[in-house]
């Protein structure tokens, strides 16, 4: 499976957003995700499997747990592959920077001189 037939799912999205915090029992993972997504204890099973095998996702044995930990190596790639597009909008993200630092300064300006 693709990167990003990986990521394009909003539930293994979010998962990796859980795992981004750090390390997670399985158990928590089913449970926030059941909460937000209202799905089965087995398809939260079947998203984390899936971010396994994509190699988004490491787990680990510990006892009874499986704790889960996010692995950033085809996140790099996809980091990579999105660096060729970069220059579409990296440029308009330093003018809007600029733009707000004028506003933040003209509000400065503005408040000392009331």
């Amino acid at each position: 499976m693709h990167a990003f037939d990986i990521l394009g799912d909003p539930v293994r999205r979010r998962i990796l957003e859980l795992l981004a915090e750090g390390e997670r029992r399985s158990g928590q993972v089913v449970e926030i995700i059941q909460a937000e997504f209202g799905i089965t204890q087995a398809a939260v099973s079947q998203h984390l499997r899936v971010l396994r095998e994509g190699g988004f996702a490491s787990v680990r044995v510990d006892g009874a747990r499986r704790l889960y930990t996010i692995d950033a190596a085809p996140l790099r790639d996809v980091d990579g592959w999105l660096g060729r597009f970069r220059a579409f909008w990296e440029p308009k993200l330093a003018a809007l920077d600029t733009e707000i630092a004028r506003g933040r300064k003209a509000r400065g300006e503005l408040g000392g001189e009331g």
